[in-house]
């Protein structure tokens, strides 16, 4: 595990998790730790984080660049109300 110290940290943050753990029964440590946590697992479950998993995931065989796309078709004509 690893450890942080946060240096210069504002008076009114440090009250404010303080005030916040003590509401929620735990050390200020566990809060901002659990803060970390749930920041980090919500930034993880962005799409756009699923997509570069995905991404990478099949670059390792050749990725997906290459794969051939179907040329577009014309669009049909609009329909035509008479007036």
């Amino acid at each position: 595990m690893a450890t942080l110290t946060i240096r210069n940290l504002d008076d009114n943050i440090r009250d404010f998790l303080r005030q916040q753990a003590a509401r929620h029964g735990r050390s200020m440590e566990a809060e901002v730790r659990s803060i970390l946590e749930t920041t980090v697992a919500q930034q993880q479950m962005r799409p756009g984080h699923i997509a570069r998993k995905i991404h990478k995931k099949f670059a390792d065989i050749g990725g997906v660049d290459e794969l051939p796309h179907p040329k577009p078709e014309p669009l049909p004509d609009p329909v035509q109300f008479a007036e």
